[in-house]
C-alpha cells in the first residue's frame, strides 16, 4: 500500500478507493520513472484546467493520468496496439471492474488514447484536454511559464524529475522498439527515428502511391 493522500499547489488527490487502489496498481506495475510522471501529469493537467476556467471530474483525470503510460510496460510490446490503446484498455479493465459508468469510462478511456495525439483533446470534454494538458507539460514543457515556479517547485518536490528527459525518452524507446509499426502517423516515430538504428518511418505520400489501388 503506498500513500494516496497528497496536496500541492492547492490541487489535492481524490481522497477516494477508486483513486486509491489506482494508486496501488500503478505504483505496483510501473517503474519509479512511470509512477513520479503520472503523478506530476494530474497535478499539472489540474493547474492548467484552473487557468482555463474548466470544470472537470478530478477522480476521471486522476484515472487518465494514472493509467495514461501503462502501456509502456514490457507485457504489452508485442501486443501490436499503439501503446496509447493498451493503457486506456488497461483503465477501461480498471473502471469496469469497479461499477463505474461508462459514459465515465470512455472519457478516461478517450483521454489516455489521445494523450499524443495534438490538436484533437483540447477540443473535448475537461478530462480528455487535461490529461493531454499534463502530459504536454510535463514532457514538453507547453506552458512552462503558465505555472508560476512556486507551484512546480512544489509538485516536482513531491515527484521529482531526476535526469527525466533522458530517461522519458528511453522508457518510450523501450515501450515501443518491439512494435515500430504503431509509430506510422504519431509523434512516437520522432522517438524511434532517434534511438533505434536502422528505423524507417513511414510514410503517409508513399502509402498512398503505393497503395493496391490502380489509379
Amino acid at each position: 500500500m503506498v500513500a494516496h493522500r497528497a496536496s500541492a499547489a492547492g490541487v489535492a488527490v481524490p481522497d477516494t478507493r477508486l483513486a486509491a487502489e489506482a494508486t496501488d496498481l500503478v505504483r505496483e506495475r510501473t517503474t519509479d520513472l512511470i509512477y513520479h510522471h503520472s503523478r506530476r501529469v494530474f497535478w499539472f493537467g489540474s493547474l492548467r484546467g484552473r487557468d482555463r476556467g474548466l470544470s472537470w471530474d478530478p477522480e476521471l483525470l486522476y484515472i487518465g493520468a494514472m493509467f495514461h503510460d501503462l502501456g509502456l510496460n514490457e507485457p504489452f510490446r508485442t501486443s501490436g496496439r499503439r501503446f496509447e490503446v493498451d493503457s486506456a484498455d488497461e483503465a477501461r479493465r480498471f473502471l469496469q471492474g469497479h461499477g463505474v459508468p461508462e459514459d465515465s469510462i470512455r472519457r478516461v478511456w478517450t483521454a489516455i488514447a489521445l494523450h499524443t495525439t495534438p490538436g484533437i483533446p483540447e477540443f473535448m470534454e475537461p478530462e480528455v484536454a487535461l490529461v493531454t494538458a499534463g502530459v504536454e507539460y510535463d514532457v514538453l514543457g507547453i506552458g512552462y511559464d503558465g505555472i508560476d515556479e512556486a507551484a512546480r517547485a512544489e509538485i516536482t518536490a513531491l515527484h521529482p524529475r531526476p535526469d527525466f528527459k533522458r530517461e522519458i525518452l528511453r522508457a518510450f524507446t523501450e515501450g515501443i522498439a518491439p512494435k515500430p509499426e504503431t509509430t506510422f502517423g504519431n509523434v512516437k516515430a520522432d522517438v524511434l527515428e532517434h534511438f533505434v538504428p536502422g528505423f524507417q518511418r513511414g510514410d503517409f505520400v508513399d502509402t498512398i502511391e503505393n497503395s493496391p489501388w490502380p489509379e
